[in-house]
């Protein structure tokens, strides 16, 4: 495996971001690998690898790079904590929309990298930035994957529901039946939007599990609901982003 600690330029700074691909075979499907809100940390950096083993080009961006070069969370401090808070409030659909337009670019520039065929996923704070990057790119986007993604369906012009019409490529939505973050009637509309829209995927619920139940730094991690979850995103991306 190749890995590389890139810095992307953008309109707005320079964005740190970890590629890893295949060292062989390439040119390579684009997987944009969105982080959650503690961080881009260890745990992503071997969740990217264990996506690119399956043949992708993975790209991992510090999305909170215009007022940090890095943040990790720790877990065990309400002033890490605050500041989690205070760096999500300043990312939005809209200013992620434009880093994965700056990731793309990067990307073409890259003989590993295939950048007309691109998938992207998000967790928690980055599922609604995975459905966004979709609806930007509607050509380049083939497959995109949001578990337990908050803010899906809001009343707020970005509100990533509205765009669902404008995407191209297969959604896939996992969402937790036990979330304080994304309640069940959330779901529910945003279900009713993918099928008002006619966008191609499905939504699951994963009965019995909580917000976080992926990430086995989280307490609500779910060993069966993770596995669940890696088998539907890998079968998204290798339906719709290998020839």
């Amino acid at each position: 495996m190749v890995e590389i600690d890139a810095e992307i330029p953008t309109a707005d700074g320079t964005m740190g971001t970890f590629i890893v691909h295949p060292d062989t075979e390439g040119p390579h499907p684009v997987v944009l690998f969105l982080m959650d809100a503690p961080g881009k940390r260890p745990l992503l950096h071997d969740m990217a690898r264990r996506i690119a083993s399956n043949g992708y080009y993975v790209m991992l961006p510090n999305l909170y790079y215009r007022s940090t070069p890095e943040f990790e969370l720790d877990f065990a401090s309400k002033e890490s904590y605050r500041r989690m808070v205070e760096l999500m409030g300043n990312i939005g659909n809209k200013m992620v929309g434009r880093d994965a337009g700056a990731l793309l670019a990067h990307a073409a520039g890259d003989a590993a990298a295939d950048a007309g065929r691109v998938g992207c996923v998000g967790y928690c704070m980055s599922g609604p930035f995975s459905m966004w990057v979709a609806a930007e790119y509607p050509g380049q986007v083939k497959a995109a994957a949001s578990f337990y993604g908050v803010r899906l369906h809001v009343d707020s012009a970005d509100s990533p529901h509205l765009r669902l019409g404008e995407v191209e490529g297969e959604l896939y939505v996992g969402c937790a039946e036990h979330d304080d973050y994304v309640p069940l009637d959330m779901v529910d509309r945003f279900e009713a939007a993918m099928q008002a829209s006619n966008v191609r995927g499905r939504l699951e619920r994963y009965w019995g599990t909580h917000h976080g139940f992926a990430f086995d730094d989280r307490p609500a991690y779910d060993a069966a609901a993770d596995a669940r979850h890696w088998a539907a995103m890998l079968d998204l991306f290798d339906r719709n982003l290998h020839r």
